[in-house]
């Protein structure tokens, strides 16, 4: 490319003569790259494809003009543009220097690399800007792999992370033009709320999804993009049909046990290749696994995992049965907020409990050495057998983990009553995810 192409493709990206759409502001993840965006070190934001990582890119970059930047000393530069037909280190130069030449920044630039990982060997690069202290950068990618290995080596200490997760409740609601501030809305707009609510859980939050009107279509692309993109491309993953079919066996099978061996015969896989293309999907955020709580390390390896999904609507887009399954989703739901509250607190872990005789507890939350929550999850807890058999397991588990502060996630009831003297507390889920209680 010559420099009057790359100027041509990145005046598309960026703000430097058009007011670019920056998409529905997420506040919560704006403030906190605000807060996290410092001269000494590099921003990541991570998070799978199509979960919002361009447009917070965009927000950012927005909010730094509003505080004074000049437009000129902000470069974005997308690497998912098909124009960039060779992502590599040579085009990365060009770039940087045809910027240089053609917008002659007055002060240092902002630099923000959207889709980094498409170009290999990236973090050389990246390092030498960062260390001659020529840019602040901001990379964004869909892999959890981003800040691992040498980059992460050599700048211990000099890079923060933000995980970027599809919509939660509260901004799927914004996102329909819902606010939820305060007690008195959650009274006033309950069935509003629940009526969203009922969508949510069907579609799912990732943006696009929510403002399309062809959701289950647009799903089922971003599962496959994912899969080829991601995955197949970025892994140089040969059997594909045999990638997809595991996709689809953990899609439809959400808030399940699991175990890679199990999976053998049926999938005609063997164990390493299942384990391999499940560590490539936790990698690129698609899905996620919640292991046995145990005091033996051996043990929690060998037990059952959970998997779960990181966003419901692929799931239900795949081939899952939403009514009849809507206890699942309930459950998948749960994981994906407590996995957001891990990423913000690295002090906290999550697990499931079970003991020999198959009574479990869906959510063990632990901070630091303490057990310091047991979250069950049961959509209907009016039904007099369900509620005897999750109360059971809940008030073993609270004695045999040492743990008071028992919780049940329901669609409906709410309140606490004191059983065995154990205090145990109600709450929907609609009104648990949206925090304000």
């Amino acid at each position: 490319m010559d420099k009057n192409q790359i100027i041509e493709v990145l005046e598309d990206w960026n703000f430097w003569k058009k007011n670019l759409d920056s998409g529905i502001e997420r506040e919560e993840y704006l403030q906190l790259a605000k807060r996290l965006i410092k001269p000494n070190v590099i921003l990541s934001l991570i998070g799978v494809r199509r979960s919002g990582k361009s447009y917070l890119m965009r927000q950012l970059a927005k909010e730094l003009i509003k505080k004074g930047a000049e437009k000129k000393v902000i470069l974005i530069i997308n690497f998912e543009d098909s124009r960039f037909t060779e992502c590599n280190l040579e085009l990365l130069d060009k770039i940087y220097e045809t910027y240089l030449e053609m917008l002659d920044p007055k002060s240092r630039p902002y630099i923000f690399l959207d889709e980094i990982h498409k170009v290999d060997k990236w973090e050389k690069w990246v390092r030498t800007i960062h260390e001659l202290n020529k840019a602040k950068i901001i990379v964004s990618g869909s892999s959890s792999e981003l800040m691992s290995g040498e980059l992460a080596t050599v700048l211990t200490g000099r890079h923060l992370d933000i995980i970027v997760f599809p919509l939660g409740l509260k901004e799927f609601l914004c996102f329909k033009g819902l606010e939820i501030k305060d007690k008195l809305d959650m009274v006033s707009k309950r069935l509003e709320i629940k009526k969203n609510f009922r969508e949510y859980l069907e579609f799912g939050g990732f943006p696009e999804i929510v403002l399309n009107e062809d959701k289950k279509l647009l799903l089922l692309t971003y599962f496959d993009d994912i899969l080829t993109e991601d995955i197949e491309k970025r892994y140089k993953v040969r059997e594909g049909e045999k990638l997809r079919s595991l996709a689809k066996f953990y899609l439809t099978n959400i808030s399940n046990l699991i175990t890679f061996n199990s999976l053998k015969k049926y999938l005609e896989l063997s164990t390493d290749t299942i384990e391999k293309f499940s560590s490539y999907f936790e990698k690129t955020n698609l899905l996620f696994f919640i292991k046995s709580f145990t005091f033996k390390v051996k043990e929690q390896e060998k037990s059952p995992r959970k998997v779960y999904v990181t966003d419901v609507g692929l799931s239900n887009a795949i081939g899952f049965k939403f009514s009849s399954d809507i206890g699942k989703i309930y459950e998948n739901v749960v994981a994906i907020e407590l996995k957001k509250k891990i990423a913000l607190n690295p002090n906290m872990e999550v697990y499931y409990w079970k003991n020999v005789r198959h009574e479990e507890v869906d959510f063990v939350v632990k901070e630091k050495r303490k057990i310091v929550q047991l979250i069950q999850v049961c959509h209907d807890i009016e039904d007099a057998k369900t509620k005897k058999r999750e109360l059971k397991s809940l008030l073993k588990a609270s004695k045999e983990l040492k743990c008071s502060n028992l919780l049940i996630v329901t669609e409906d009831k709410e309140g606490e009553e004191t059983i065995e003297k154990k205090k145990i507390k109600y709450i929907p889920l609609w009104k648990w995810l949206l925090e304000i209680v």
